[in-house]
């Protein structure tokens, strides 16, 4: 639930806070595509944990979401890198906007990283400890442990 509760929360204040205190509307298009990219991956990782927790570790990932969640990782990181050039294509003109901006697309990107490359995330005090072993995130030990 953290990641739609993240998700809803980043979206709430994006269209209820930040973009109408924004007077250029190359500024709001900014930050939309840097924000949609980091929406998707989160909704996708909370919709994946919550489905989880009825076959990890009991059995393997079902063959439709082994399906949608192989697409999901291909068609993100092209969404990711049409946020970036979208954020580059509409830079805001003032500098803490921008690197706000450029914050959030990067927030996105390890999110990405996190379910889809290498896991990222560890309790605080073990994190120093732990990230750098590498480890492979649980959504791609489904995918890899369920053959088609």
């Amino acid at each position: 639930m953290g990641e739609l509760a993240a998700a809803a929360t980043f979206a709430t204040v994006a269209a209820a806070v930040a973009v109408p205190r924004l007077e250029d509307r190359q500024d709001s298009a900014a930050l939309w595509v840097a924000l949609v990219p980091l929406l998707v991956v989160l909704v996708q990782a909370g919709a994946y944990w919550l489905l989880a927790c009825t076959w990890v570790q009991k059995a393997p990932m079902p063959r439709g979401l082994v399906g949608a969640y192989r697409v999901f990782r291909i068609a993100d990181s092209f969404l990711l890198f049409a946020g970036l050039v979208g954020v580059i294509v509409w830079w805001p003109d003032h500098l803490g906007l921008a690197l706000a901006t450029l914050g959030v697309w990067v927030f996105g990107a390890i999110e990405y990283v996190n379910y889809f490359v290498v896991r990222l995330s560890y309790p605080v005090r073990r994190w120093t400890r732990m990230v750098g072993q590498w480890r492979i995130p649980q959504i791609i030990k489904d995918l890899n442990s369920t053959t088609q």
